[in-house]
Formats: C-alpha cells, structure tokens, sequence
C-alpha cells in the first residue's frame, strides 16, 4: 500500500534544504507507522517531480538513510525517467534502485 509522502515537482539546490526540513519528520513518522503495521518498506512517489538537479539525489539518499537507521526501506514510486539517469551518472543508480535479487 502506497503512503502519502510525495516529492514536491520542483526539487533543486535552492529548495533542497527546505524540502528536507519538511520531509525528514514526516518519513521518521512514516517508517514508524510501517513498523509498527510490520511492514518493511515506506514508499515515496516522485511522480510530481518534473524540476530537479543533482540535489534531488542527495534528499532522496538523506531519506534512503533515515528509513535504514529505522529498519525500514525506501521505495520510490513513479520515478521520472530523467532522475533514474542522473543516478546513473552520478553512480548512485544501485543505492537508490536495488536490483531484484537472484532468485
């Protein structure tokens, strides 16, 4: 089941910090709820997201982390295509998309 949490459509240098400020408490509150519901995964969709720099990586492993230190794992839903080619330049690709395991 898909939470509420959602990326804003602009997420950039200028913003970040911000964005980060209103995300962190609501995806600690999140993860908790998921947790104590024994699921596993907080999912955040970014299908909003259409204006974006390399920052928008930096909030989404930010938020990658915090989910971790909590035991949780975030999924990103509707990922715009732009932004799983900036990971993949960036080298990040894998930290933010797993890929499946080997059956």
């Amino acid at each position: 089941m898909l939470s509420g949490l959602k990326l804003p459509a602009r997420l950039r240098m200028d913003g970040a910090s911000a964005a980060w400020a209103l995300m962190s408490p609501a995806l600690r509150a999140e993860a908790a709820q998921v947790l104590a519901a024994a699921g596993r995964e907080v999912w955040l969709s970014a299908a909003e997201l259409t204006d974006f720099d390399s920052s928008a990586l930096s909030l989404l492993l930010s938020a990658a982390r915090q989910c971790r230190e909590q035991g949780a794992t975030l999924k990103l839903d509707a990922a715009p295509e732009k932004l799983r080619e900036l990971a993949r330049v960036y080298g990040v690709a894998e930290l933010l998309w797993p890929p499946a395991l080997a059956a």
